[in-house]
């Protein structure tokens, strides 16, 4: 399949990562683009949909809770009816909640895993029907380098990130011979709303300590999704998008 002919759903594409790996599969002329936000960020998902629209390309918002399986298999029928199959899936949607370990609620906990990772088998376990029937599909879930390098005060995150890459490469080896190719993206320190928030001593000393000597941009993990999404002789691989900064 050529991705002009492809219908892309990108989870929690409102802002940052997600918009930009929309509008990356927009401008590479894919038949259609579904953005996926929570209901209360639907003035995010409108301002996505729209500068997909702007480029001419068939676009759709689809709003429910990823960590939800019965609103996520609910959902996949909503998908099906404005774009038919799903061919490329992006989980991309995530969420930090952090604290010290020893200070870190079970809801915090449970929180992060539920967005982070049981959304990714949600989604992945929704639509890898439709793919399996083509016998073509992509999947692309966004893992974290903090799932390698470890980062105090994210033993949540971490572990969600880590569990991400281990689900990565078994799902690879299930659906190999089925033309689906499943890998993860590895984003090291990117100019997100997320990053921000980091006070800005130590925003300065982590950008010294990468060697490219600047932050990531959205556009750079988008840039591995589209490439991810054009290799057909590429799977269980976890991208590392991060500057030099984990090797």
């Amino acid at each position: 399949m050529e991705l002009k002919d492809a219908a892309v759903l990108v989870t929690g594409a409102g802002r940052g990562i997600g918009k930009a790996i929309a509008l990356a599969f927009a401008k590479a002329g894919v038949k259609t683009v579904l953005v996926n936000e929570l209901p209360s960020e639907s003035n995010a998902a409108d301002e996505t949909v729209l500068a997909i629209q702007n480029l001419g390309v068939l676009a759709e918002k689809v709003l429910w809770d990823v960590s939800d399986f019965k609103a996520t298999a609910e959902a996949a029928d909503t998908c099906k009816l404005w774009a038919g199959t799903v061919d490329i899936l992006v989980n991309n949607a995530g969420i930090t909640r952090d604290n010290i370990f020893i200070r870190m609620n079970e809801d915090a906990w449970d929180k992060v895993l539920d967005v982070n990772l049981k959304s990714v088998f949600n989604c992945s376990r929704a639509f890898l029907p439709g793919m399996l029937k083509n016998r073509w599909g992509r999947i692309i879930n966004l893992s974290s380098i903090v799932a390698f390098s470890g980062n105090p005060g994210q033993a949540n995150y971490s572990a969600s990130k880590a569990a991400v890459a281990g689900l990565t490469k078994s799902l690879a080896l299930e659906y190999a011979g089925k033309g689906i190719t499943v890998n993860a993206i590895a984003p090291g320190f990117i100019d997100t709303d997320m990053t921000k928030k980091i006070p800005e001593k130590i925003f300065n000393d982590l950008v010294a300590k990468i060697p490219v000597k600047r932050m990531g941009t959205a556009d750079d993990v988008a840039d591995a999704a589209l490439f991810l999404a054009k290799s057909s002789y590429i799977t269980g691989t976890v991208l590392h998008v991060n500057g030099g900064l984990y090797l």
